[in-house]
């Protein structure tokens, strides 16, 4: 659906009039997988497809909410902006957002009409949810006229996914939604932003997502549960060596100080995440000089400990990586996002793009009955204005 589709779609809605149109982006992780939230390093990029957020101020008192996406709308007064919904209500993303900008810069005077559409895939782990959040904090952030920066909206941002679909995220895949670039991956250190944009560069390589049509619900529990694992792993190291967060270690400290965390499981999963972080530092160094087959070693490496300390991969998600990785012109082949379901992300040589699509498909959905989806990725700006 294009522009001038949804301005119709938006006066179906809320009658004639102009409105103004602002995207933000989804995004794939192409390394560096549950280190955010510990301190460490990611290194995502925006993807061109994310979330259009169509809005017209009003005198009214109220703001009123639809999505093409969705069935439920809804009409909710200005006192009431900031109230949640009950767990799975899609509009506690967007009032999580505008929640922020009300707590910290001031009550809203009026309200506005807001139509949203999307194009992530829904469950696919490329952050359909903060793809909502930052495109809502853009539009706000504008329309109102708060002057936040775009550090300031992916905070909010992250904060609504807190408070108001508690999910415990770190700050990555609103980081990639606000602030990526055009043919740039981000190279985040989580624990004090700050980024370098990357650019890639990948002669006669292409980077493809396997979406395993398998959705991840990050909100049932799990994500939150591998949080308090970390902190666990935190807590019964700080005697020896005072850490708040597992980002702080290298490899050599974690194997020093790993006999102090007496649950093998908790182990394992700090091993990960500390293992995981000096992966992406070399794989981004590996990238700037050239050396993609080296990228795409510490990619299977990240996946496989995703698998086997991390546990949050799943069948599905294992299924079509190893079909990825029998394909001959395969670099690198790794899930990506928060697991449980979702998605894959490879590096694939060009001449190989269309044999894999079509022998990982097929050995997917003869391995598990599900028919997945792939998409060559083309990397895109983060939120903004566009109308």
């Amino acid at each position: 659906m294009n522009v001038d589709q949804l301005k119709v779609e938006f006066i179906k809605f809320y009658d004639e009039g102009d409105c103004h149109v602002y995207f933000s982006p989804g995004r794939v992780n192409l390394i560096g997988e549950h280190t955010d939230y510990n301190g460490g390093f990611v290194f995502p990029c925006a993807l061109s497809f994310g979330t259009y957020c169509l809005i017209r101020k009003t005198q009214n008192d109220y703001f009123q909410f639809r999505s093409l996406n969705q069935d439920k709308t809804y009409k909710i007064n200005l006192d009431s902006i900031t109230k949640a919904f009950p767990k799975g209500n899609w509009v506690n993303y967007v009032i999580g957002v505008i929640a922020q900008f009300v707590k910290n810069d001031g009550d809203l005077k009026n309200g506005a009409d807001i139509l949203f559409w999307g194009n992530v895939p829904n469950g696919a782990g490329l952050s359909s949810s903060a793809s909502l959040e930052v495109a809502t904090g853009v539009a706000i952030n504008q329309e109102y006229n708060f002057g936040k920066t775009q550090i300031d909206i992916v905070r909010y941002s992250q904060k609504a996914e807190h408070e108001y679909a508690g999910v415990m995220c770190g700050i990555m895949d609103q980081f990639a939604s606000g602030i990526g670039k055009k043919d740039h991956a981000i190279y985040l250190n989580c624990n004090n932003l700050e980024y370098e944009l990357v650019p890639i560069k990948l002669e006669g390589v292409k980077i493809v997502i396997g979406n395993t049509n398998s959705p991840h619900s990050l909100d049932e529990g799990k994500y939150n549960e591998r949080v308090e694992e970390c902190r666990v792993a935190v807590e019964a190291i700080k005697p020896s060596k005072k850490i708040a967060l597992l980002g702080e270690l290298n490899p050599a400290e974690f194997n020093l100080f790993s006999d102090k965390i007496i649950s093998e499981t908790v182990r394992k999963r700090a091993r990960h995440v500390v293992t995981e972080i000096e992966r992406t530092m070399k794989a981004v160094e590996n990238l700037k000089q050239g050396k993609l087959e080296e990228f795409g070693q510490l990619m299977n490496e990240s996946h496989d400990s995703l698998r086997d300390d991390y546990e949050v991969t799943g069948f599905e998600l294992d299924s079509m990586v190893e079909a990825a990785r029998k394909i001959e012109g395969t670099i690198g082949s790794r899930m990506t996002g928060g697991g449980f379901g979702g998605s894959t992300v490879s590096l694939v040589k060009d001449e190989f793009i269309e044999q894999f699509i079509e022998q990982v498909g097929k050995e997917y959905t003869e391995k598990t009955g599900i028919v997945g989806e792939f998409y060559v990725a083309e990397i895109g700006d983060g939120g903004k204005r566009i109308e």
